[in-house]
């Protein structure tokens, strides 16, 4: 079972006689299930070939600064944006000393100082420069900088020496560059997660229902999940595959997925409520297929059930956060939603004509909570729900350490499940 799924990595490579190790490297991360592309140094295409690189990736190694065939030939940029982690394996003395330094003299350099990404290092270098106090002093700058260094292992190195400097193996980097997502900020409580559109019946073969993919709502229960929440997925009609760690429930029209919700609801400390759930559905649902006949024909239709007012209405309510899609005046409508729903958080989208939303693999986010208005920039769908998730938490811990201090001023001896003090 892989534990990348759909993350995004960028392996850099330098030069130095571990780099033949990247080949493996590349291999198991796909096999871990990431997607992979390589940056390569000019001396590291002197150990290992890129054509090498390529074929295990299956994709073309980036190598040039600026590069003719890019987009706007900024290769830099679009690869900086585009990784959810960048990993450097082998990193040399030299890179780490010009990183450390803020130096920007090729591609990979470049990369690793335009990106907001995790950066991770594997060190890979002689035994004496490894304890050499230049390189130390670096190290520490890069950590106190918010890098991670993996490595490096002791033992007999290329050179006939032995001690550390020695590259680790490839499956010891894939199972710490997993660790780089398992952020815990979650850890213990449970999610529900609602995803997708639903389809209202008409007749046995057609429906109403929406544009609505189910990327955001799915990459919200993989983030949660690898926050380390328990989720439960709701999700309607859609081609996705079922998120890793994740338990996924099928359902098809809204009254279907405010049955499963409240069937779930319970138990939950957080409810994200994603789903594009359909507003109106027929009053009658024909029993055969309705025939062209007329002209024109009259659809008599009934308010669906509102799943998000409902669970936030619930008297132990979990910590509620609802999506809005909208069309135009997105902030005004949002906070006009926050109101009436009495959720503790919108996240909302601007869909429609020149807008990103349900079929882009990326989108922006607009949060609106009693304190205010945080925007998050365009990012692919996955990387932007791990950003949604580290905000709800950081709410969820704030607003609930708040109510726990009410709770405390009105009794110290309380049965209430503390984990729903934010709703005293």
């Amino acid at each position: 079972m892989g534990t990348l799924v759909n993350k995004r990595i960028l392996l850099g490579v330098t030069g130095g006689i571990a780099a033949y190790k990247s080949a493996d490297l590349v291999r198991r991360l796909r096999d871990a299930g990431a997607e992979v592309r390589v940056v390569m140094t000019r001396a590291a295409a002197e150990f290992i070939t890129p054509l090498t690189l390529q074929t295990l990736s299956g994709h073309p190694v980036h190598q040039h600064l600026l590069d003719a065939r890019s987009e706007a030939a900024m290769d830099h940029i679009e690869l900086a944006r585009w990784a959810d982690v960048v990993l450097v394996a082998p990193a040399s003395a030299n890179l780490i000393a010009k990183l450390a330094h803020g130096r920007a003299d090729d591609l990979l350099s470049t990369v690793c100082l335009a990106t907001a990404a995790p950066l991770a290092l594997a060190p890979a270098m002689n035994r004496q420069m490894w304890d050499n106090a230049a390189t130390q002093t670096n190290l520490a700058t890069l950590k106190q900088h918010g890098a991670h260094v993996f490595g490096p292992a002791a033992g007999a190195q290329a050179c006939g020496e032995v001690g550390r400097g020695r590259m680790l193996e490839p499956a010891e980097l894939v199972a710490l560059t997993t660790e780089l997502f398992a952020t815990g900020v979650l850890h213990g409580l449970n999610v529900v997660v609602t995803a997708g559109p639903t389809w209202e019946a008409i007749d046995p073969v057609r429906g109403i229902s929406n544009r609505s993919s189910g990327k955001m709502g799915y990459a919200v229960a993989q983030a949660a999940a690898e926050a380390g929440a328990r989720v439960t997925l709701i999700s309607g009609p859609t081609a996705l595959t079922p998120p890793e760690r994740v338990q996924t429930l099928r359902v098809t029209s809204a009254q279907d997925m405010y049955d499963a919700v409240h069937a779930h609801i319970n138990d939950a400390d957080i409810f994200i409520g994603v789903a594009a759930v359909a507003d109106y559905r027929p009053a009658r649902v024909a029993t055969d297929k309705i025939k062209k006949h007329a002209d024109r024909m009259t659809l008599d239709l009934v308010k669906t059930p509102d799943i998000l007012a409902s669970v936030a209405a619930l008297k132990d309510a979990p910590f509620t956060v609802g999506f809005a899609a909208e069309t135009a005046d997105l902030e005004a409508q949002a906070r006009a939603k926050l109101s009436a729903k009495g959720v503790d958080l919108i996240a909302a989208n601007r869909v429609g004509a020149g807008a990103l939303g349900f079929e882009s693999d990326t989108n922006t986010l607009l949060l609106i909570d009693a304190s205010g208005v945080t925007a998050l920039p365009e990012l692919h769908k996955s990387q932007l729900a791990r950003r949604l998730i580290q905000y709800i938490a950081n709410l969820y811990n704030k607003t609930n350490k708040v109510g726990l201090q009410n709770l405390h001023v009105k009794t110290k001896n309380t049965a209430q499940d503390p984990r729903r003090a934010h709703r005293p």
